[in-house]
C-alpha cells in the first residue's frame, strides 16, 4: 500500500533555543550606539527574535514513513528475504537510494574497494577518493584498474588515464554516474572533453597540497571550503566529497557537525512544509535530524536504525531528496519548483549480494564481522 496521507497539522517543536511551540528561536546580538556624553561602556544585549512556526504539509508524515519502509527494504536484502521486499507499489517500481548514504552500493564500493585498499598516506588516499568520486561509477574505476593497474598518485600519468577513458567513450560506454551534474571545467582547463578537465583538476589539487590541508583541517566546514575553492566544485559537490573523505582516516568529524542542502533536498523541503518559518534549508535539516526519535514515536513507527547509529545530517538531507521523488507519484498535487512530474529510474532487482562494511571508526556491530582493520593495508 502507498504511504498514507495525513492531515495538515502544526508540530510542537523543541529546540536548543527554547521549549515552546515554535520551530525555533534565533538569538541575535543588537548593537546599540553610545549616546553623546555617555562615558560608561555599553553592554550590547541579546535580542530574542521568534521565528514563525513551520507549517508542515501532508507529505511530512510520509517523510518518516518512507524512511522506515526504505530501511526495511535494506534489511530485507541484507537478510536474504524473498522478493518483494515491500508492499509499497512505489518502492517496488522505482529506484530510491538507501536511507543511510553509506549503505548505497557506490558508497559501499568506495569504502571497501577504494578507501581501504592501497597505501593509506594522505596523498594516496585522497587521490583515490577524488578519482573515484569524480566519475562516481564503479565500471569506470574497474576499467581504469584493468587497463592501468594500481591507481595511485605516485604512478599517475595523465596520458594513460586519458587514453583509457577516450577508448571507453569511443566504445559507447558511460564513464560518469548520473547521480551528480558535473560541470565540464572547460573554462578553467580548456580541454574539449569533460574527463580531461577533471583529470587536470585532480592534478591541480594534488600539486596544491590539498591532501595535507584536509588532514590539518579543524572542522568539516573547513574541508568543505577548501574543496569549494577549486573550479567546477560547487556547494553540493563539495559537501558530498567531504562526506566521502570523512569515511577515511584522513579526517574524523561527526556527520552531525555540518550539512549543505542540495537542490533535491530543497525540493523535498518545499513539499514537506508550506512555510519553513524563516529557517534556512540547512537549519531545517538540523532540526529534523534532532527530531527523529520524537517523530518516529509520534507516528508509532518502529524504525530500525543502522546497527545503533541514528540518522545523521547527511542522511536526512538525502531523505528530503528521496521524498521529493516519492511525492511525484504519491502526491502529484504537490508541485516543486523543478516542475518534475515523474521518477526517471525504475527499480531493477540486483541479485549481487553486498558485503556491507562501514568505516571502522563508527564502531558498528556489523564491522566486527569483516576484515577491515583500523589501520588500512599498506600503512
Amino acid at each position: 500500500m502507498i504511504l498514507q496521507k495525513r492531515p495538515l497539522r502544526r508540530i510542537p517543536l523543541e529546540t536548543k533555543y527554547g521549549g515552546d511551540d515554535s520551530i525555533g528561536v534565533m538569538t541575535r546580538k543588537c548593537k546599540i550606539p553610545v549616546q553623546a556624553g555617555h562615558n560608561a561602556p555599553v553592554e550590547f544585549p541579546h535580542i530574542w527574535s521568534r521565528l514563525s512556526p513551520a507549517t508542515p504539509t501532508h507529505v511530512w508524515d510520509s517523510y518518516w514513513r518512507f524512511a522506515a519502509e526504505r530501511q526495511e527494504v535494506f534489511f530485507a536484502r541484507m537478510e536474504d528475504r524473498d522478493w518483494p521486499f515491500t508492499d509499497d507499489p512505489i518502492l517496488r517500481t522505482y529506484r530510491f537510494t538507501n536511507v543511510y548514504r553509506a549503505s548505497d552500493r557506490v558508497s559501499q564500493y568506495l569504502i571497501r574497494n577504494v578507501i581501504y585498499s592501497g597505501l593509506s598516506t594522505p596523498e594516496e588516499t585522497f587521490f583515490r577518493i577524488l578519482l573515484f568520486k569524480t566519475f562516481n561509477r564503479i565500471d569506470t574505476w574497474e576499467r581504469l584498474t584493468r587497463d592501468i593497474g594500481e591507481l595511485s598518485w605516485s604512478n599517475y600519468v595523465y596520458s594513460k588515464y586519458d587514453t583509457v577513458l577516450l577508448k571507453a567513450l569511443d566504445n559507447g560506454e558511460r564513464i560518469y554516474s548520473a547521480a551528480y551534474i558535473m560541470a565540464s571545467g572547460k573554462s578553467a582547463f580548456f580541454h574539449e572533453r569533460k574527463h580531461q578537465n577533471h583529470l587536470r583538476l585532480i592534478e591541480l589539487m594534488m600539486h596544491d597540497g590539498v591532501p595535507q590541508k584536509v588532514v590539518e583541517s579543524r572542522s568539516m566546514e573547513e574541508v568543505f571550503n577548501i574543496l569549494k575553492s577549486y573550479p567546477t566544485i560547487g556547494d553540493f559537490l563539495a559537501y558530498q566529497y567531504v562526506i566521502d573523505i570523512n569515511y577515511s582516516n584522513l579526517i574524523d568529524f561527526s556527520e552531525m557537525d555540518f550539512v549543505v542542502a542540495g537542490p533535491g533536498a530543497k525540493e523535498g523541503i518545499r513539499k514537506c512544509f508550506h512555510d519553513t518559518g524563516g529557517w534556512s534549508p540547512d537549519e531545517l535539516i538540523k532540526w529534523v535530524t534532532d527530531s527523529q526519535e520524537r517523530e518516529f514515536n509520534r507516528l508509532e513507527i518502529d524504525f530500525r536504525d543502522l546497527f545503533g547509529r541514528p540518522l545523521q545530517l547527511i542522511d536526512c538531507q538525502n531523505l528530503f531528496c528521496e521524498i521529493d521523488k516519492y511525492a511525484r507519484v504519491a502526491y502529484p498535487e504537490m508541485n516543486g519548483d523543478s516542475g518534475r512530474k515523474r521518477i526517471k529510474q525504475m527499480y531493477k532487482l540486483n541479485r549481487n549480494k553486498i558485503d556491507y562494511r562501514y568505516p571502522p571508526k563508527w564502531q558498528l556491530d556489523v564491522c566486527q564481522k569483516d576484515n577491515i582493520s583500523e589501520t588500512p593495508v599498506g600503512y
